[in-house]
């Protein structure tokens, strides 16, 4: 039903060319000062999109978001110490 989306961020020399990169995938965000595009495709064509614009001279550089691989549920961890001063009233 639903696919697995990854993100590229696209550093560009000039941003004439962000109309073009479109039909790549869903633009998120364009960064005028810094020149860089944020787009996001099918994980499945992920290494066809990459090697396809990296082939343009326009851009300088693709890179992918590594965020559908990193772990994003977090522990914490509670220090002895604090959480018997708090069990005490203090």
């Amino acid at each position: 039903m639903f696919q697995k989306r990854q993100g590229l961020i696209i550093w560009l020399h000039s941003l004439k060319h962000v109309k073009m990169i479109r039909r790549y995938g869903n633009l998120h965000y364009v960064s005028k000062r810094m020149k860089y595009v944020v787009m996001y495709c099918h994980m499945d064509e992920i290494e066809e999109r990459i090697e396809k614009l990296s082939s343009y001279s326009f851009i300088k550089k693709v890179e992918p978001s590594y965020k559908p691989f990193l772990k994003l549920e977090f522990e914490s961890k509670v220090d002895k110490a604090k959480e018997y001063d708090y069990k005490m009233g203090i």
